[in-house]
């Protein structure tokens, strides 16, 4: 029996997360109302500046869950269905879809689920059903589950930077994303990928992954990292985190005819400086990547579900719903922790 309320909770800012009660949404026609089981805290979730400005908000996107009532006319889905809910999902038919770009649309930007991953349950709206609703493999649980939507936006990355895959990489940053690119590298036939950050605790997650040095980047990071690649600089560069210096630093590591991807923000009004005449004269491409979608989110879905790439070691904590303050405050000291699921 699906009850009329549910335990949400909600963000007013990173050190501030509230265990409201809330109805559970009533569905209309064309929707779907999934419980919610496991719910990932993202990188993205505790961007105070980015954040605090909707709030209070229930956030949440990397969810997975089973269906517990369907509306009239849908017909792909029943109840007892597990799956993953993709939030954002494009139009397919604007000139920035028709090109590729499918995750700067503006249908994709201003679509989600209703109210947010961290409830107990969720309305999913008439188009995010059509287009961003997936069946959830029994090869893959439902915390593995929680991994298909940031692995999703690690394989775009790499599409749309066109990475020579089989060449050396540098990720700056060892976070959730960046030893989620470590591993993908690693399956794409990388043939050295080195590891930077500034916490011990994911120099060691890092390692443990798939890296095959660790580096810690406060120090001098170009000459670290020609000690580490045999004196030469890296065919790709990824930066995945938003300080300042340490983009800088990585724009001196890459080699000529190298890619650099920028796959985290900074905060807001930063500037970074550029080398550019090194990087004109020397042919190389910086590009950038945000989100994903479906192309991108059935590939994900198919190497979790063959195992090719094993995401456990990266879960760090699961926590109840009541505890999902703990979580945030976790994610956002970047301390040691990597994912956080809160699980229901």
């Amino acid at each position: 029996m699906i009850p009329q309320m549910m335990k949400a909770a909600v963000y007013y800012n990173n050190n501030d997360i509230r265990i409201e009660d809330m109805p559970v949404p009533s569905i209309g026609k064309g929707e779907i109302l999934v419980k919610v089981h496991s719910s990932g805290i993202c990188g993205s979730d505790v961007m105070e500046w980015y954040r605090i400005k909707k709030a209070p908000l229930v956030l949440g996107h990397e969810i997975t869950g089973e269906i517990i009532r369907v509306g009239e006319g849908v017909e792909r889905y029943k109840v007892g269905d597990r799956v993953f809910v993709s939030h954002h999902v494009p139009c397919n038919e604007c000139k920035y879809c028709r090109d590729g770009h499918h995750t700067v649309c503006d249908m994709l930007r201003n679509t989600n689920f209703y109210p947010g991953g961290f409830a107990e349950y969720i309305r999913v709206p008439r188009v995010n059903v059509e287009r961003g609703v997936y069946l959830l493999p029994d090869e893959i649980s439902y915390d593995e589950g929680v991994f298909i939507e940031p692995l999703a936006c690690v394989i775009r990355g790499h599409r749309l930077a066109r990475f020579r895959e089989k060449g050396s990489y540098l990720i700056l940053g060892s976070g959730i994303t960046g030893c989620l690119h470590i591993l993908l590298a690693r399956l794409n036939g990388a043939s050295r990928v080195i590891a930077a950050d500034i916490s011990r605790f994911r120099m060691e997650m890092a390692k443990k992954v798939g890296a095959d040095e660790v580096i810690f980047s406060d120090t001098d990071l170009q000459e670290c990292l020609l000690r580490a690649n045999g004196g030469k600089p890296v065919d790709n560069v990824i930066t995945c985190t938003g300080n300042k210096g340490a983009i800088e630093r990585a724009l001196m590591c890459v080699d000529r005819a190298g890619r650099v991807l920028f796959f985290a923000p900074t905060d807001p009004g930063v500037k970074i400086s550029i080398p550019f005449n090194e990087l004109w004269r020397e042919e190389v491409t910086l590009s950038s990547s945000y989100g994903a979608v479906e192309k991108e989110i059935l590939d994900a879905i198919e190497i979790l579900r063959t195992g090719r790439i094993d995401v456990n070691p990266l879960i760090t904590h699961r926590l109840p719903i009541e505890q999902t303050g703990a979580g945030f405050k976790l994610v956002a000291s970047a301390g040691e922790s990597l994912k956080v699921i809160i699980k229901f």
